[in-house]
């Protein structure tokens, strides 16, 4: 019970977060899965309760998706290719025909 309240409560604030850090008002809402989408097609988040990370997201005007979580990864992609850095440092990416990790 404590630890459900305890998720909600992250949530909460994770999406209070979201909302209060995008650049433009939109209105926002959460799926089933706990994803918030924004109706500006701009900016989303979410928190998974089994891991205890929570995510956010916004896509600038080049269509570059940035993504930071809460321990501290960041990932940038378009168009399925990307570059991802983990907290550790460790970096991988994604390219057209090549994919992995220095």
């Amino acid at each position: 019970m404590a630890s459900t309240l305890r998720a909600n409560m992250k949530l909460l604030v994770m999406l209070a977060c979201v909302a209060l850090s995008s650049t433009a008002f939109a209105e926002c809402g959460t799926n089933g899965r706990g994803t918030t989408a924004c109706n500006n097609g701009q900016t989303a988040g979410g928190y998974n309760a089994n891991t205890g990370n929570a995510w956010k997201s916004q896509k600038n005007q080049a269509g570059v998706t940035s993504t930071e979580t809460s321990r501290g990864g960041q990932a940038k992609t378009i168009n399925g290719k990307g570059v991802y850095k983990s907290p550790t440092g460790k970096t991988c990416y994604r390219g057209a025909h090549s994919q992995g990790c220095n």
